[in-house]
């Protein structure tokens, strides 16, 4: 755990905050000094996710894809806490893998579009203004190295992380001088339950790409992302960081 303590009094927001790399990155951050607002589309995880961090954290069941849900949940998280420091963008599915891009259905690719960019999109745009206001924020849009380099079988996800990569250098030049930095991180594969629910196929084709050979670590995740969301990360915004055990270095 983190002995950081930094974080005293920040608020942070985190979408898909129920498991996975959400709920890492959340552990780390409360123990950090952070108060939490969690967001995720599932009430049973949430639950689960609050009880095992001491029921601290304000829970919110959101569709992110959907601006009056993100709307009314910032709206009741500025209410409750009267501030937000910290924002990141953890929610995302993959859609359909391993399957060609003329053989996905159409559906699929927009499902995964509106959650990974629209519900990024969205997000920022309710958080900025009370960024603004005060003068400081932390942005951090989980992005991907298939957003760096595509891969195949997952042609929805890898557009949509790419995208995600654009709306981070775009908003982070937009808002370089306020004090708000906002930045993406491109994990390769790390050990969450979305990729332990891909085909083996696939895990093999992404981990078969890594030099080091190996899936990324939850714990190694969280660690990263505590840097950038953090006071010490002040020169540094619209960059995606790397969390790809060699196979992208820029």
């Amino acid at each position: 755990m983190s002995t950081n303590s930094s974080f005293q009094d920040q608020v942070a927001i985190i979408t898909g905050g129920a498991d996975g790399l959400g709920l890492a990155l959340a552990q780390r951050l409360q123990a950090a000094g952070a108060q939490l607002a969690l967001l995720d589309i599932n009430p049973e995880k949430l639950s689960r996710a609050r009880e095992e961090l001491g029921g601290r954290p304000a829970t919110f069941v959101t569709d992110v894809s959907s601006a009056a849900d993100v709307q009314s949940a910032f709206d009741a998280i500025a209410g409750k806490f009267g501030r937000i420091d910290i924002l990141v963008n953890s929610a995302g599915i993959t859609g359909k893998t391993n399957t060609r891009s003329h053989e996905v259905p159409v559906e699929d690719f927009d499902r995964v579009l509106a959650l990974n960019l629209r519900g990024t999109f969205l997000t920022c745009q309710a958080a900025l203004p009370r960024m603004l206001e005060r003068g400081y924020g932390r942005i951090l849009n989980i992005a991907s190295i298939a957003g760096k380099e595509g891969n195949a079988g997952m042609v929805a996800y890898s557009s949509s992380k790419a995208a995600v990569i654009g709306l981070t250098k775009s908003m982070g030049k937009e808002y370089a001088e306020t004090g708000v930095t906002i930045n993406a991180l491109a994990p390769a594969v790390i050990r969450t339950a979305m990729v332990e629910a891909l085909p083996d196929a696939q895990v093999k084709y992404m981990t078969d790409k890594i030099p080091m050979k190996r899936c990324g670590t939850l714990e190694e995740f969280a660690a990263t992302a505590e840097f950038i969301v953090s006071p010490a990360n002040s020169f540094t915004t619209g960059f995606t960081f790397d969390l790809s055990g060699g196979r992208a270095v820029y």
